[in-house]
């Protein structure tokens, strides 16, 4: 607890000193920073039997710590390197297992009692101008203050989050500040590249032109499912495009992207893992029987300004649900909406209310692997005799104590944990401070 604190109070401490001295470096450097802490409870719930994947059914309370700083140095005109150093500690909720849609996403598949560092980015990006009305980029974490025009192509490359560039939503999309739960954050079914923290090293190339982007990208799978150490080269590997529409609505700004995906690597199909283990007698493993293969998907992805306070979203996503899910949750199709409405009409603008729901569901394939008493990245509860979708509630309120702090509240309702009619309901209540510079 004492590092925690002390981690904390230098980040805080910079916060205070930070906004005032920003003027005072050098145009060529940027540097920013963020620390947040996440607790995090279920009581007991209803639970005739687990596996080595269930969600613990008694009263449980877990917490996730970490810090990280934003650094960045222009190189030329348009370009910059971005570098973030970062400390992790904590463990999600029964070691981040129970769930598809888990319920934290700042809870990494690898957690430590003991804090550890990362190096989670690395990358350089180079924006080009093609023309078109100067916009105003504003100065952030891992993003330089500057002017662009309209229409331009940036490309980014290096060690960074699919996330980063892919399936953004104003709306929902990041777990310091608004929704905790994976399936909300991000498309359920879009299984992006990823180690165990969320990061790939690969390339990325958005095109804006007027009221459309058009995004690629092609990232290095990690060297085995769900793994800790990424490809280096490309011998397996993700290919992702998307393009955005950008309309207005009854006088509200509003986003539609359509988003395409293929992982190519060594995967383990659901009904070889379960004839072999027919044949021998054994518990389904997919490990035992993965080969080269390609496992496709695809998202849809709305947004949409409803009044200046509110906003509303949307995701519906789809994979092939043959094969086992390679980097991110046993989830084949998922659809997830809310709403998010600022504190404006109370008299507190910088704060937030947001509501929002998920269904995931398995392919056929995955329920007669699971059934079999398979195991996969997060879910397995050693047998499942009564499928069904698992349905998710969560809602929020974050409140801005001060320019760069703010506390939440977090409330989950899962119905059907990892698809087992037999385990459930949970509740779950978060605590979140977040400070930011």
């Amino acid at each position: 607890m004492r590092w925690r604190l002390i981690a904390t109070g230098l980040l805080l401490g910079l916060s205070l000193g930070g906004n005032a001295c920003a003027d005072d470096l050098p145009d060529w450097l940027s540097l920013h920073g963020q620390s947040t802490f996440v607790l995090q409870y279920h009581p007991r719930f209803h639970s005739p039997y687990q596996g080595a994947n269930s969600l613990k059914p008694q009263n449980v309370g877990d917490e996730t710590f970490d810090a990280t700083l934003f650094a960045g140095v222009r190189l030329w005109q348009g370009a910059a390197v971005y570098v973030n150093p970062e400390i992790d500690q904590g463990f999600g909720l029964s070691n981040t297992l129970g769930a598809a849609g888990f319920l934290s996403g700042e809870a990494y598949k690898v957690g430590d009692t003991n804090p550890y560092f990362r190096l989670q980015r690395l990358f350089i990006r180079q924006s080009i101008d093609l023309g078109g009305a100067d916009q105003k980029i504003d100065d952030d974490a891992n993003q330089f203050g500057d002017m662009r025009s309209a229409n331009n192509l940036v490309l980014t490359a290096g060690k960074f989050s699919v996330g980063d560039v892919f399936d953004t939503n104003q709306y929902v999309h990041d777990p310091r500040g608004d929704f905790l739960n994976w399936a909300l954050l991000d498309a359920g079914a879009f299984d992006y590249a990823a180690d165990a923290w969320g990061y790939a090293s690969g390339v990325a190339v958005e095109w804006t032109q007027d009221w459309w982007t058009l995004r690629f990208g092609t990232f290095n799978l990690s060297k085995q499912p769900n793994g800790t150490v990424l490809e280096t080269t490309f011998r397996q590997f993700e290919m992702v495009g998307e393009v955005e529409e950008r309309h207005t609505l009854f006088g509200r700004d509003g986003k539609v992207k359509l988003l395409g995906f293929v992982n190519r690597g060594r995967m383990g199909s659901y009904d070889d893992a379960v004839a072999l283990a027919s044949a021998t007698g054994t518990l389904p493993d997919t490990s035992l029987v993965r080969r080269y293969a390609s496992r496709p998907g695809g998202e849809i992805n709305i947004e949409q300004g409803i009044s200046d306070n509110l906003g509303v979203f949307l995701r519906a996503s789809a994979n092939d649900g043959s094969k086992e899910a390679y980097e991110f949750t046993e989830i084949n199709k998922s659809i997830s909406a809310g709403l998010s409405l600022k504190g404006s009409s109370w008299g507190r603008p910088d704060d937030a209310l947001a509501l929002g729901g998920v269904v995931n569901g398995l392919s056929q394939d995955a329920r007669g692997y699971f059934g079999a008493g398979g195991m996969g990245i997060l879910i397995g509860d050693g047998r499942l005799p009564h499928y069904g979708t698992e349905d998710i509630l969560e809602a929020y309120y974050s409140a801005s104590l001060t320019k760069w702090l703010s506390v939440s509240a977090d409330y989950q309702f899962i119905e059907d944990p990892a698809y087992n009619r037999d385990r459930g309901p949970v509740s779950a209540v978060a605590l979140r401070l977040h400070a930011q510079i």
